[in-house]
């Protein structure tokens, strides 16, 4: 009897316990799932948000719209230099609205500058806006740097802040006479032997060998191929972007700088009609002037002398070079609206209704697009061989993603190559192969394909992963 009479007032007790530990806790319940998982109630912010300060004057983390929240979001230019004002879109899903270029920059801007590249701002309705990788800030309070981000959390990625320099790119808009260039093939042999101008494939293996300014894996750069897919399979198998990061110095590569300066001198719609300044020309200009001082280019001239295709005079070659990847035509229904540089490096949206990307097969343009929000990479394309799997050392890939919410469905690029290789790669296979052209490159069996528009164009050439 004793012991039961004690035992009472401790049940009481428990009782008491509990019911405060409900009174205390009854406005603070965690919702649940139906198997009983806490929910989270807060969403992530995106990488983007991280890298871009992310936290608003309430101290809270700031929040940036995404393209798989739908492609919504009005993207941040300065500055329009082709801007079509009440211009239809005829297709679905995909809105460009204007079309910001660097062009039109301030007056009295330092050329001591570096740039973040991209932050997007957050809107409610279409992407009127393009974002231009050269756009100046006003505010400019991070001291105009472009800051390179990634559109999806990683919460273990290595991905380093990145910053684009572009200090010298100024320079670059003035006459190619008054600027100053590198000269990197002194000591190089650069004449085609006899088996190279037999052999294509031989002959594009030495152009590999040329290549003295490729990027090494690992060092300048790295990329997370992420998970693989089959070409007609949907869904994003990235959990992140492609590339983690690329080293700071790259951009301050001759080559590398001048071709960047080219990519935002277009608008990507299929059959709007491009308008060329004289900046531009002189972008162009200097360019061809810069990787004509390389290994790659020279040799392609003096096989291509040699087979009786390029005239002997450099002046004239270069010339012909200009011509051949920068000459405006026809393409999408409007005329002069297209190029070979366009086309193969830029990328074009196709419009009357298709909804597709065509071209863009460069990974600098991947990587800088990527690096502003506009490029969703979903994942790499399953090898035709099993155990040929691709990893951060791949330089040859195959892969899928989106540009500006619009899907390219198969894709392939060289990473890493420089841009006097692909120049060079692509005119030589242009003149001295077919439709076909089946090499090797390195480690990489490869099938240059390259489609004509009348005998002296280039309407397409890129790389496939041979069988």
């Amino acid at each position: 009897m004793l012991t039961t009479n004690m035992r009472q007032p401790k049940k009481n007790m428990d009782g008491l316990v509990h019911g405060l530990i409900k009174v205390v806790l009854s406005g603070q319940e965690e919702a649940t799932d139906d198997g009983g998982n806490k929910i989270e109630s807060s969403s992530r912010s995106t990488w983007a948000d991280v890298v871009s300060s992310g936290k608003d004057d309430d101290g809270h983390s700031s929040q940036s719209a995404s393209r798989k929240e739908g492609s919504d979001g009005e993207w941040k230019t300065v500055g329009h230099r082709k801007e079509e004002e009440g211009e239809e879109w005829q297709g679905s899903g995909y809105h460009p609205g204007q079309w910001a270029s660097r062009k039109e920059e301030s007056e009295g801007k330092s050329d001591g500058e570096w740039k973040n590249v991209g932050n997007r701002n957050s809107s409610n309705h279409h992407s009127e806006q393009w974002s231009s990788r050269k756009e100046e800030s006003e505010a400019g309070d991070d001291g105009e740097w472009e800051t390179v981000g990634k559109k999806k959390q990683q919460p273990h990625s290595s991905r380093r802040q990145q910053k684009v320099p572009v200090d010298n790119w100024q320079s670059y808009k003035r006459p190619p006479s008054e600027q100053e260039y590198s000269d990197m093939h002194k000591g190089v042999v650069i004449e085609p032997s006899r088996e190279e101008l037999d052999d294509l494939s031989r002959a594009c293996s030495r152009l590999w060998e040329l290549d003295l300014n490729r990027l090494v894996p690992g060092k300048d750069y790295e990329i997370d191929c992420g998970e693989g897919k089959k070409m007609y399979q949907k869904g994003d198998m990235a959990l992140g972007s492609l590339f983690n990061w690329l080293n700071n110095d790259v951009f301050r590569r001759a080559t590398y700088a001048r071709f960047c300066c080219l990519l935002d001198n277009y608008n990507p719609n299929e059959g709007h009609k491009e308008v060329v300044t004289s900046e531009e020309k002189h972008e162009q200009a200097a360019f061809i002037e810069e990787i004509s001082r390389t290994a790659p280019i020279r040799y392609v001239h003096k096989y291509l002398v040699s087979m009786g295709i390029a005239p002997e005079g450099y002046e004239e070659f270069k010339r012909m070079m200009t011509s051949l990847w920068f000459d405006l035509y026809g393409r999408g229904g409007g005329s002069s609206s297209s190029s070979a540089f366009e086309h193969v490096f830029v990328g074009e949206i196709k419009g009357r209704g298709e909804n597709a990307v065509s071209g863009f097969h460069n990974w600098i343009q991947f990587y800088l697009e990527e690096a502003k929000g506009n490029v969703d990479y979903q994942g790499y394309i399953f090898p035709r061989r099993r155990g040929q799997c691709p990893d951060s050392e791949t330089q040859l890939l195959t892969l899928q993603f989106e540009w500006n919410g619009v899907l390219k469905s198969l894709s392939s690029t060289l990473v890493g190559v420089s841009p006097e290789f692909e120049i060079a790669l692509y005119t030589l296979c242009f003149f001295m192969g077919g439709e076909d052209n089946h090499i090797y490159l390195g480690p990489y069996a490869v099938n240059i394909k390259c489609y004509r528009l009348g005998r002296d164009k280039i309407g397409s050439v890129f790389p496939i992963a041979d069988s």
